[in-house]
């Protein structure tokens, strides 16, 4: 298993670096949020593996890391009706995590709702 030295301080580099994202906590824990939603953190919940980042994405991105990355990407059963993933830092490449909080923080910023189209 490679190594790649991410811990909570390239996490912050990261997140800090996407627009709106500020320093925060969560339940007592570090976190970052953007537009005042949580983003990041670092899980409380006693089911998460130490060393590991809670990351707020979609169930179907969720599941698309879980097939592609199982030794990197984890979800506990508290975090199952959660959408958000769990990380090993240790085993994550610093450039996957920055894809990941890209996404996590498109799927925050971005507006979800379209112009609707009316039906005459």
């Amino acid at each position: 298993m490679a190594k790649f030295r991410v811990d909570f301080d390239t996490v912050r580099k990261i997140a800090l670096a996407l627009p709106g994202v500020e320093d925060a906590t969560a339940y007592g824990s570090p976190a970052f949020k953007v537009n005042g939603k949580l983003l990041a953190c670092i899980p409380i919940n006693k089911s998460a593996e130490p060393g590991s980042l809670m990351v707020r994405v979609d169930f179907a991105s969720r599941a698309e890391l879980l097939a592609e990355s199982p030794d990197v990407y984890y979800v506990t059963d508290h975090y199952e009706n959660y959408p958000s993933v769990l990380v090993r830092l240790a085993l994550i490449h610093p450039d996957a995590l920055r894809d990941l909080l890209g996404m996590a923080w498109r799927g925050l910023t971005v507006r979800k709702d379209t112009a609707k189209k009316r039906v005459i």
